[in-house]
């Protein structure tokens, strides 16, 4: 079970910065996973799929227990990867007792509420995201406490495809159709599409109403912006490049409906080329400015990062 932390109580609003150089931030696979662009823009595109397997990696590190070096109770991971998600509704219906060929209604809705609360206090990504649980064996439907947006850069980004070359080959046959006039192997040739440089921008929120549903509490709050903070400093790959959390401001709400719109909150964070005319390459060629003037009553920006 997670800590006895209070449910968060306040309307957040959240802006997170993030770029990447020379790699791929999150590949399309309708597309020969080339980097995600919008094709009237030429914006690239982040999903918000992409960031959330980030923080759900960062909390199975971040909350590892050392004595058994699985998942603290609490923090355990509901979608991971190779995961069969029907066996964790089965452990928990086993875990709680209930029948699962339960035939009377009001019997089967009582189970599914326990065993839907039961997953919401045992998986950390489940209380804070959200998921759908009807499958044969059924949980309900959870709405997250935090919702992400897509991500989309702040300019045009350009897509340079590269070509690669493997000298070693995956079987015999393969070696065996492209030993050429040399007695030697050619080799296979590949393709990486890279982003020389680009500076992505998403929004989030968290709902204190939902999060009291889901049981989201103040330490899951402190956990998340951790996650935002430094969920790529445990990704790393070839194909990623170099990519970094730069900024992440927060909006706290006095009033739990909100004390003002989103969107205008978000407008206060201004991020601008400083050099119009010349290509961005490093966050260093961009400007970001918080406007903290005259901030609507009721809210209280934080800088974290």
């Amino acid at each position: 079970m997670p800590t006895s932390s209070p449910v968060v109580a306040h309307r957040y609003d959240f802006v997170l910065l993030f770029d990447v150089v020379n790699g791929n931030p999150n590949g399309d696979p309708d597309a020969g996973n080339a980097p995600r662009v919008d094709p009237e823009t030429g914006h690239g595109l982040v999903s918000d799929v992409a960031l959330k397997r980030k923080i759900r990696n960062f909390v199975l590190l971040a909350k590892t227990d050392p004595s058994s070096g699985g998942p603290a109770p609490g923090y355990d991971i509901y979608v991971k990867q190779h995961g069969v998600l029907e066996q964790l509704h089965r452990r928990a219906y086993l875990t709680l007792g209930l029948d699962l060929a339960e035939k009377s209604k009001e019997k089967k809705l009582s189970n599914v509420a326990k065993a839907r609360a039961w997953m919401c206090q045992t998986y950390y990504d489940i209380r804070t995201f959200g998921a759908v649980l009807t499958l044969d064996i059924n949980c309900g439907q959870v709405r997250g406490a935090t919702q992400i947006t897509f991500s989309r850069s702040i300019d045009p980004i350009a897509s340079l495809e590269q070509s690669i070359t493997r000298k070693a080959v995956a079987t015999q046959r393969e070696a065996d159709d492209q030993i050429g006039k040399s007695g030697q192997v050619v080799g296979t040739m590949g393709r990486k599409e890279i982003v020389p440089y680009g500076l992505y921008e998403v929004h989030g929120f968290v709902s204190p109403y939902l999060a009291a549903d889901t049981g989201f509490t103040e330490d899951d709050l402190t956990l998340l912006w951790q996650a935002l903070m430094n969920m790529f400093e445990n990704d790393r790959s070839a194909t990623r490049g170099e990519m970094a959390a730069r900024k992440l401001v927060v909006f706290e709400h006095e009033n739990p409906l909100g004390n003002a719109p989103a969107h205008a909150l978000f407008r206060r964070v201004h991020t601008g080329a400083i050099d119009a005319a010349r290509p961005p390459r490093a966050f260093e060629d961009y400007v970001v400015t918080l406007d903290r003037e005259a901030l609507p009553p009721g809210v209280t920006v934080h800088e974290m990062l």
